[in-house]
C-alpha cells in the first residue's frame, strides 16, 4: 500500500472545508469509533469546519482534572509497553525489542542519557482525544524531525513489525525537568496527517529525506505540567523516555491498560 500518497491524501481531505459533507464525515466518525463528544468544548459535529479542526478539539474545562502525583499521564490512550529500558533497548511487543539510538535518530550521546531507564509507551485510538501534554514541568532544549516510514501503529502491527517506532517517522521533543533528561517521542503513522508542537507549529509535513534538528538553549521554552505541548492530526502514539532511578510508575500501569490525561503516572523515588 503507497502510505506515504495515502497519508498526503488523508491530510489534503482532513483540512478542507467541505460544508454539509464535513460535517457528515464528522457524524459517521464519531459514530464509527464511539467518540463521547459530550467532553468537547464544542460538541456539534456541524460546528467544525474541517475534519482536523474537530480531531484535534479541545476538551471542556476541568474534564480531564490534573493529579497532584510528580509524573501525569500526558494523554488520552492505551498502554502499549511500559517498563524498564534493557541497557539501550526498550520493548515493542513480544519477541521485538529497538534501541534508544534508534528511536530518538542516531545520537548516540542523547540515547545515553537513558541507559537502564525507563519508558512508557502510549497509542492513541481514533476515538481518542488528540492533544499531548506535558507530563511534568520541562524546560525545552531541542527537537528532532526523523523522516521514516508510516506503518500503522495499532497493537497488531507493533506486535508484527520490528523496530517499529523506531522506523516510522517522528519528532523527539527533549526537556529538562527536575528530574533530569525527558525525552517525548510522538511518532507518525499511517493516515495520521501531520504532527505539530506548540512552540513550532507543524512539524511534518514537509516530509523531509534527512534528519531536522532545532536548538532552543537560548530561548527559555518552560510549559509547566499539564500544558498542551503538541498534537496529532489522526492517531497515533507516544513513547517517553526517563532516566535510571528517577522514579517509579503507578500501581496499575501495564501494558493494556485505558488510560486518561492527567492521572498520576508516576512518582519520584
Amino acid at each position: 500500500m503507497p502510505k506515504q500518497a495515502l497519508t498526503a491524501f488523508a491530510g489534503r481531505v482532513a483540512s478542507v472545508r467541505g460544508g454539509a459533507l464535513t460535517t457528515l464525515m464528522i457524524s459517521r466518525f464519531v459514530e464509527r469509533y464511539g467518540v463521547n463528544m459530550s467532553e468537547a468544548a464544542n460538541a456539534n459535529p456541524a460546528s467544525y469546519a474541517t475534519f482536523n479542526e474537530f480531531f484535534t478539539r479541545p476538551l471542556k474545562a476541568g474534564a480531564r482534572p490534573l493529579a497532584s502525583a510528580d509524573l501525569i499521564c500526558p494523554v488520552d490512550g492505551a498502554i502499549s509497553q511500559i517498563g524498564a529500558i534493557n541497557k539501550d533497548q526498550i520493548l515493542q511487543a513480544k519477541g521485538h525489542c529497538y534501541s534508544t539510538t534508534a528511536l530518538v535518530g542516531g545520537d548516540a550521546q542523547l540515547a545515553a542519557q537513558f541507559d537502564n531507564g525507563s519508558f512508557a509507551t502510549i497509542y492513541l485510538s481514533p476515538k481518542d482525544y488528540h492533544r499531548i501534554h506535558m507530563p511534568c514541568a520541562g524546560k525545552l532544549v531541542r527537537m528532532i524531525h526523523v523522516p521514516g516510514a508510516l506503518f500503522s501503529v495499532n497493537p497488531a502491527t507493533a506486535r508484527g513489525v520490528p523496530g517499529l517506532f523506531a522506523r516510522n517517522e517522528r519528532v523527539v521533543c527533549v526537556f529538562e525537568t527536575q528530574y533530569g533528561p525527558f525525552v517525548l517521542v510522538l511518532v507518525g503513522a499511517t493516515i495520521v496527517g501531520s504532527m505539530a508542537t506548540t512552540w513550532h507549529g507543524v512539524v511534518s509535513p514537509p516530509r523531509s529525506k534527512s534528519v531536522r534538528e532545532w536548538h532552543y538553549d537560548g530561548q527559555n521554552i518552560r510549559l509547566k505540567k499539564g500544558a498542551e505541548m503538541g498534537r496529532f492530526l489522526l492517531g497515533s502514539t507516544v513513547v517517553m523516555l526517563w532516566p535510571r532511578g528517577s522514579h517509579q510508575f503507578a500501581a496499575g500501569w501495564a501494558a493494556g491498560r485505558a488510560v486518561r490525561l492527567g492521572e498520576a503516572m508516576a512518582s519520584r523515588r
